[in-house]
């Protein structure tokens, strides 16, 4: 595990993580005892986190997560307003509802799920809310990722191009490049089978009002779909994306 440049705070990720993923609340003992780390110190860190109500402590001394998750929770969601006009926007393109549409953000290098629209027929793929898959698999990823200068990617991972998740995966930064070349005079990118075998998904990003890239959304669907459906699907996604990029105050030049 990386350690951060502060250690207490490591720690103090370390344990709400830990009260966040068990399904019991635990006490401190337990708590110091699973992570291994003193007792002190522990002690230390959820006083801390109990005067910020970030966890309390219910009457056997256990520990739950607390209300001020929710202040930052609701301060997350103004951020990320994006995620309804998703919602209130994607309404409008039959062609899109008919497939799993999914809205995406670019972190640290990889791809984080922030919401999706179901397609009637699953296809065999989780997409919830915070899942995260490298970011030069995904159709969002790279579409996001085209945005960015080559020198600004590969310092995402610090030189050292993700393992593929299919034998289909891109597996290095020239052909990634290749990759990223196209999406930027299309504004389509393609995951053909890079995260799922089988699984196509077509791609663009959204730009906010500054002209950075901070989302992407893409439609997936089965292989045996894509020829006969990306150039429809893929001319409704940009109209979806531009339409939600007005809303966030982008102005393109043809708008001027």
């Amino acid at each position: 595990m990386n350690s951060t440049t502060v250690p207490a705070l490591d720690k103090m990720f370390q344990i709400l993580d830990l009260i966040t993923a068990n399904p019991q609340p635990l006490t401190a003992a337990q708590i110091a005892k699973e992570l291994a780390l003193p007792r002190s110190s522990t002690h230390n860190i959820l006083q801390s986190l109990l005067t910020k109500h970030v966890i309390y402590k219910d009457a056997d001394s256990r520990f739950h997560l607390g209300s001020y998750l929710l202040y930052w929770a609701g301060r997350y969601e103004q951020q990320q307003g994006i995620i309804q006009l998703f919602k209130d926007l994607i309404v409008q393109y039959p062609t899109l509802l008919q497939h799993t549409v999914t809205l995406s953000k670019l972190d640290l290098g990889e791809v984080v799920f922030l919401t999706c629209h179901e397609a009637p027929a699953p296809l065999g793929f989780t997409f919830r809310a915070g899942v995260r898959v490298p970011a030069v698999f995904s159709a969002t990823g790279k579409a996001m990722l085209s945005t960015l200068s080559m020198p600004a990617i590969e310092s995402l991972y610090n030189g050292n191009f993700p393992e593929p998740i299919t034998p289909n995966g891109v597996n290095n930064f020239t052909d990634l490049s290749t990759e990223l070349n196209i999406i930027q005079s299309s504004r389509i990118s393609l995951d053909d089978g890079q995260l799922r075998d089988g699984m196509y998904c077509l791609g663009t990003y959204i730009r906010n009002a500054s002209g950075n890239a901070i989302a992407g959304m893409a439609v997936s669907f089965l292989q045996s779909e894509y020829d006969s459906k990306r150039a429809e699907v893929s001319a409704n996604l940009i109209k979806l994306a531009e339409q939600i990029e007005q809303r966030l105050g982008f102005i393109t030049a043809n708008s001027l």
